[in-house]
């Protein structure tokens, strides 16, 4: 078991100054991207800022279009290109970059929600697909400095993402059914790419953990 200050001080030491470096957490849907990500990035104050992957889901229009809407989470339900594009300026840091952000209780990313300043030392970006060896997601890992892969309990995982499901509008039954169907087929996917990560965290304490 890894505790969170290692995990912070490697963190910390991605942060140069006067260099951009980017740190992608992955791991399936309810694995604790998201709270280990912001816990990284609130202990390192303004060297560090969070970007999603879920920012580039497709919107709910344009799912319904492709026949999608069931399938949402899937690979091909984000705009992957969009997204490499955005890690790439960011990794570049050059400039300010506006990032979107996706709001759960719509369902729907908000295009430029998130401003990631050049002096920005870290990007922490979080989402499933950053080690999918498919095109065009592939591209993506030559662009982050390190990535770690979050492989938790898997019967915990899937009580938290059922807990999310009902927070979210559904009943159990329908939480249940969305946790062990297509969330667990991305979960399968998503478990292939761990040997592409620089660290894999397992059954991390993610209770205890501020954000």
């Amino acid at each position: 078991m890894t505790a969170f200050d290692d995990l912070l001080a490697r963190a910390e030491g991605l942060t140069v100054r006067g260099q951009r470096n980017v740190l992608g957490i992955v791991g399936a849907p309810a694995s604790g991207k998201t709270t280990l990500a912001w816990a990284l990035a609130n202990a390192l104050g303004s060297r560090a800022a969070v970007v999603g992957m879920d920012g580039f889901h497709l919107a709910q229009v344009e799912l319904r279009r492709l026949g999608r809407t069931e399938r949402k989470g899937a690979p091909d339900t984000f705009d992957a290109a969009g997204y490499y594009h955005l890690i790439r300026r960011l990794a570049e840091g050059r400039e300010t970059v506006y990032a979107p952000e996706f709001r759960r209780e719509i369902e729907e990313p908000i295009a430029s929600a998130v401003a990631v300043p050049p002096e920005v030392q870290l990007v922490i970006t979080e989402g499933n697909y950053l080690l999918l060896p498919d095109d065009p997601w592939s591209a993506i890992r030559p662009l982050l400095t390190e990535a770690w892969f979050l492989a938790p309990d898997e019967p915990e995982r899937i009580e938290r993402l059922v807990s999310r499901h009902r927070r979210y509008g559904r009943s159990l039954v329908e939480a249940k059914q969305r946790a062990l169907g297509s969330d667990q087929r991305n979960a399968d996917l998503i478990s292939q790419t761990r040997d592409r990560a620089d660290l894999v965290l397992e059954n991390l304490p993610l209770a205890n953990f501020a954000i």
